[in-house]
């Protein structure tokens, strides 16, 4: 039996009665959590945080008085704790889930969209993974003042040779907390880095086109959600979809994506492992691999193939700077990881990794 001081201590920010009660009946469902309290728009949920002392929020975006981004930015300002977003499947929501990550949140769910579309059971283990996951998530300081690759690193790369007859494929695998660490990474990628970069992101449909639209804004290289079909290209990122496994096939000499809705792997689509092990059946493709941020093991077993078929060098993410060490964890113990460091570092050890590929 659990005592209740063993359990996490969950405050429900909503201001729809009908879905506070929904997500009160799964959390409390689970013998690991506890509903301590409710909210009805961000000021309350400023003062519940003090006076509850939850463990954890789930926060609506849209309330009266105060949005849920607007008490996020307050909360991770001031007593900052895990916060798990609730968006909705609009272009608006996806964006404002884009600023909450930003902002510190952990991560976020998809709230139905209506009564008539609620998949409890599938709701269920969404949201009791993530809250408890969550729960255990580094609150990180902010990206920006923790060490960036200087310019003269950025400016060298350009002079590196381009020559070889080789292609060269980035592929990096993350989830929990990847969208935020792939802004202290993706931006510091030249724009004629001599390499394309393939990115898995656990992730629904429609925010990953959100995250990929947010990348490319704030990034040297081109950075766009990935189409079936198209030829990939050097100093260009692209992000699988939601729902959609990213796969490359090989044409003559070219390498083209295959994006596909085939089962999930290890619950998973788009999958880490399936993207590493489409790469490592290619023949002459020079590979680098990075395992990021997230919960889980997805990527590991897709690793292994890779340093078994291709001897691929393969960076991971250190513990400290992961907001859930999960996935880098898991490819650490079996070992195939031949360097760790810290997310601030993570875009030069590419770089330099990529130099004598």
């Amino acid at each position: 039996m659990t005592h209740s001081k063993d359990l996490i201590k969950v405050l429900i920010v909503d201001d729809s009665a009908f879905m506070r009660k929904i997500l009160t009946d799964i959390i409390n469902s689970d013998p690991n959590l506890m509903v301590v309290g409710f909210a009805r728009n961000g000021n309350e949920a400023i003062e519940k945080r003090k006076s509850l002392q939850p463990d954890i929020i789930t926060m609506d975006v849209e309330m009266p008085i105060m949005n849920g981004i607007e008490a996020l930015k307050f909360i991770m300002k001031n007593n900052p704790l895990p916060v798990v977003m609730l968006s909705s499947l609009t272009a608006d929501g996806a964006e404002a889930t884009m600023t909450a990550l930003d902002l510190g949140a952990v991560d976020f769910i998809q709230k139905p969209s209506s009564v008539f579309h609620i998949n409890a059971e599938e709701m269920k283990w969404e949201l009791t993974d993530k809250i408890k996951a969550a729960a255990k998530a580094k609150i990180l300081k902010k990206f920006t003042d923790e060490g960036i690759i200087s310019e003269s690193i950025i400016y060298k790369i350009g002079t590196r040779r381009k020559s070889s007859s080789k292609n060269r494929i980035i592929t990096i695998g993350t989830s929990t907390g990847g969208p935020k660490a792939l802004q202290a990474v993706i931006p510091l990628l030249p724009a004629d880095i001599p390499a394309s970069i393939l990115i898995v992101q656990h992730m629904p449909p429609g925010f990953t086109r959100s995250l990929a639209e947010r990348l490319d804004t704030i990034s040297q290289i081109t950075v766009k959600e990935a189409e079936n079909g198209e030829k990939i290209l050097p100093g260009v990122a692209y992000v699988a979809p939601g729902d959609q496994h990213l796969e490359i096939e090989k044409r003559v000499n070219e390498c083209y994506i295959r994006l596909s809705n085939s089962d999930p792997v290890s619950g998973h689509r788009p999958s880490v492992d399936v993207m590493f092990n489409s790469v490592a059946e290619l023949q002459q493709e020079k590979v680098l691999a990075v395992i990021m941020t997230g919960m889980g093991s997805d990527g590991a077993m897709g690793l292994k193939e890779l340093k078994d078929r291709k001897n691929a060098p393969v960076i991971a993410q250190d513990e400290e700077s992961c907001v859930v060490y999960g996935m880098p964890k898991s490819a650490v113990k079996i070992g195939v990881v031949d360097e760790i460091v810290p997310l601030n570092k993570i875009a030069n050890a590419i770089l330099n990794r990529l130099e004598v590929l």
